[in-house]
Protein backbone atom coordinates (compact mmCIF):
# COMPACT_ATOMS: atom_id res chain seq x y z
CA UNK A 1 0.00 0.00 0.00
CA UNK A 2 1.12 3.32 -0.27
CA UNK A 3 2.65 5.75 2.35
CA UNK A 4 -0.52 7.89 2.70
CA UNK A 5 -3.03 6.73 5.43
CA UNK A 6 -6.45 6.07 3.99
CA UNK A 7 -8.49 7.47 6.91
CA UNK A 8 -12.42 7.19 6.39
CA UNK A 9 -12.29 11.25 6.21
CA UNK A 10 -9.89 10.81 3.33
CA UNK A 11 -12.28 8.22 1.59
CA UNK A 12 -15.44 9.81 1.79
CA UNK A 13 -13.88 12.59 0.09
CA UNK A 14 -12.33 10.76 -3.29
CA UNK A 15 -15.15 10.21 -5.06
CA UNK A 16 -17.33 13.42 -6.19
CA UNK A 17 -19.34 12.07 -8.47
CA UNK A 18 -21.07 9.54 -11.00
CA UNK A 19 -20.47 9.81 -14.11
CA UNK A 20 -24.18 9.43 -15.74
CA UNK A 21 -23.65 9.79 -19.29
CA UNK A 22 -24.51 7.91 -22.63
CA UNK A 23 -21.45 6.59 -22.41
CA UNK A 24 -21.20 5.30 -19.11
CA UNK A 25 -24.73 3.69 -19.28
CA UNK A 26 -23.29 1.71 -22.33
CA UNK A 27 -19.82 0.88 -20.76
CA UNK A 28 -22.01 -0.22 -17.95
CA UNK A 29 -24.27 -2.93 -19.49
CA UNK A 30 -21.76 -4.02 -21.70
CA UNK A 31 -18.59 -4.26 -19.25
CA UNK A 32 -20.22 -3.97 -15.96
CA UNK A 33 -18.14 -1.18 -14.93
CA UNK A 34 -19.59 2.41 -13.07
CA UNK A 35 -18.21 5.71 -14.25
CA UNK A 36 -16.80 8.18 -11.27
CA UNK A 37 -15.64 11.58 -11.37
CA UNK A 38 -12.70 11.31 -8.54
CA UNK A 39 -9.86 13.79 -6.87
CA UNK A 40 -7.33 14.45 -9.21
CA UNK A 41 -4.71 12.89 -6.59
CA UNK A 42 -6.71 9.49 -5.44
CA UNK A 43 -4.89 6.67 -6.29
CA UNK A 44 -6.75 3.35 -7.03
CA UNK A 45 -6.25 1.77 -3.72
CA UNK A 46 -7.98 4.94 -2.68
CA UNK A 47 -10.63 4.59 -5.03
CA UNK A 48 -11.00 0.57 -5.12
CA UNK A 49 -11.41 1.58 -0.81
CA UNK A 50 -13.87 4.68 -1.13
CA UNK A 51 -16.48 2.46 -3.70
CA UNK A 52 -16.79 -0.35 -1.08
CA UNK A 53 -16.77 2.09 2.35
CA UNK A 54 -19.60 4.12 0.56
CA UNK A 55 -21.48 2.06 -1.68
CA UNK A 56 -20.80 -1.33 0.60
CA UNK A 57 -19.73 -3.27 -2.62
CA UNK A 58 -16.88 -5.52 -4.09
CA UNK A 59 -14.58 -3.99 -5.95
CA UNK A 60 -12.93 -6.11 -8.69
CA UNK A 61 -10.32 -3.75 -10.40
CA UNK A 62 -10.47 0.00 -11.30
CA UNK A 63 -8.95 1.80 -14.17
CA UNK A 64 -8.37 5.38 -14.27
CA UNK A 65 -8.32 8.12 -17.03
CA UNK A 66 -6.81 11.43 -16.61
CA UNK A 67 -9.23 14.19 -18.49
CA UNK A 68 -7.62 17.20 -19.66
CA UNK A 69 -9.60 20.44 -19.44
CA UNK A 70 -11.03 22.06 -22.52
CA UNK A 71 -9.94 25.25 -23.92
CA UNK A 72 -12.99 27.34 -23.85
CA UNK A 73 -13.50 31.14 -24.94
CA UNK A 74 -15.89 33.93 -23.73
CA UNK A 75 -15.50 36.76 -26.33
CA UNK A 76 -11.64 38.04 -26.59
CA UNK A 77 -10.72 36.14 -23.71
CA UNK A 78 -9.13 32.71 -23.98
CA UNK A 79 -9.59 30.54 -20.96
CA UNK A 80 -9.40 26.75 -19.74
CA UNK A 81 -11.26 24.60 -17.75
CA UNK A 82 -9.68 22.35 -15.21
CA UNK A 83 -8.14 18.99 -15.64
CA UNK A 84 -10.21 16.45 -13.66
CA UNK A 85 -10.05 12.54 -13.21
CA UNK A 86 -12.13 9.31 -14.04
CA UNK A 87 -12.30 6.11 -12.94
CA UNK A 88 -13.93 2.86 -14.21
CA UNK A 89 -14.58 0.33 -11.21
CA UNK A 90 -15.21 -3.11 -11.99
CA UNK A 91 -17.63 -4.88 -9.38
CA UNK A 92 -17.64 -8.73 -8.79
CA UNK A 93 -20.07 -10.58 -10.27
CA UNK A 94 -23.38 -10.27 -8.74
CA UNK A 95 -22.24 -6.60 -7.53
CA UNK A 96 -24.63 -3.96 -8.12
CA UNK A 97 -24.98 -0.05 -7.59
CA UNK A 98 -28.33 1.13 -8.07
CA UNK A 99 -27.97 5.07 -8.34
CA UNK A 100 -31.97 5.67 -9.63
CA UNK A 101 -33.30 4.15 -6.50
CA UNK A 102 -33.10 7.05 -3.74
CA UNK A 103 -32.29 5.54 0.26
Amino acid sequence: MSALIHTQDRLLQVILAPQITEKATRIADKHQQIAFKVRTDASKLEIKAAVELVFKVEVDAVTVVNVGGKQKRAGRIMGRRKDWKKAYVSLKPGQEINFAAGE
